[in-house]
């Protein structure tokens, strides 16, 4: 199905705003099959993000700047997102005891679980949303959005 089909016009639409039109229809069909995997966890694709850097760190923990940095979606309320995950036991925050001012969130083990079984349904997730492409058309995909 093309994209005239898919939004419903009879009139051809030229290259540069199809393409635009396309690459968001892509990304709302991805984000609505990972919210649905990520649903049974009761964590959004933001809070994924947040566990995902705070494992990343291996051990060491990470202020709410460096996750703000790290995220793939930017945005201003990573505290608000710390404080979901906080509530929900996977992750903690602290004062540094070097520097009082400065506050370090680790992730806990429950969230290193949590994390693992999230992991485990969104690769089945990748799996659907890639099925028509082999590797070689992946590789492609990503040399061209490199271009951005």
């Amino acid at each position: 199905m093309n994209v005239e089909e898919i939004i419903k016009t009879s009139k051809k639409i030229p290259l540069e705003p199809r393409t635009i039109i396309h690459m968001s229809l892509v990304q709302n069909k991805i984000n609505e099959v990972m919210t649905g995997t990520l649903k049974p966890f009761e964590v959004s694709m933001q809070q994924f993000n947040v566990l995902r850097i705070l494992r990343g760190q291996q051990g060491n923990p990470a202020n709410l700047s460096t996750i703000n940095e790290r995220m793939v979606t930017k945005m201003s309320n990573t505290t608000r997102l710390v404080d979901k995950l906080i509530t929900k036991g996977y992750v903690n925050r602290c004062v540094c005891p070097s520097n009082r001012r400065k506050v370090e969130i680790y992730i806990t083990d429950s969230g290193l679980k949590a994390l693992s079984q999230m992991d485990e349904a969104l690769e089945k997730a990748h799996s659907i949303i890639l099925k028509n492409f082999n590797k070689k058309e992946l590789e492609q995909l990503n040399h061209l959005l490199n271009k951005f």
